[in-house]
């Protein structure tokens, strides 16, 4: 009997209605913490893993000396590489092809290799409108990795301690 009076009361009283309200009041003079997304954007991590990127070197020659690591440690086998001995003896890539369709942004690619040729970088927005845009080939991994070249070196920078 003793819970038939105190669910009558409750209902009566609309204690569930009145502690809503009171949440609400609480909330509702604090700072507000919704972002307008397109216009705003939040902070990034450091170790944020967005679209890939090949960097160079300061003087404009390219990273990657064809180790194959990334290829080797890649768990979708996004990564394809083809490689070739220059006149001077290195190796370099002739072929470095990403199908960002397979890719889960693991980051082991950039763990694996040795130069800190292959990156995954800050950019988040690289939605297209067809499959095919979204297989990389050197030349488009190498203009990521012009276009966003000062925000990747401050990145590995800033993640240098704990590597």
């Amino acid at each position: 009997m003793s819970v038939f009076l105190d669910r009558v009361a409750r209902g009566f009283l609309m204690t569930e209605l009145v502690k809503g309200f009171a949440l609400t009041l609480k909330y509702m003079f604090k700072p507000k913490v919704t972002i307008n997304y397109p216009f705003e954007k939040g902070p990034l991590s450091p170790r944020f893993r967005g679209e890939h990127a090949l960097r160079r070197y300061p003087n404009g020659e390219e990273r990657c000396i064809a180790c194959k690591l990334c290829e080797a440690v890649c768990p979708a086998q996004a990564i394809t590489i083809e490689a070739a001995v220059r006149d001077d003896g290195s190796r370099r890539t002739t072929r470095y092809d990403i199908d960002m369709t397979k890719c889960i942004y693991c980051g082991l690619c950039q763990e694996a290799c040795p130069v800190d040729a292959i990156v995954e970088g800050p950019n988040f927005e690289f939605a297209t409108e067809t499959r095919a845009e979204l297989y990389y080939n050197k030349d488009k991994l190498l203009a990521n990795g012009d276009r966003w070249e000062a925000q990747l070196a401050a990145n590995i920078e800033a993640d240098a301690p704990y590597r």
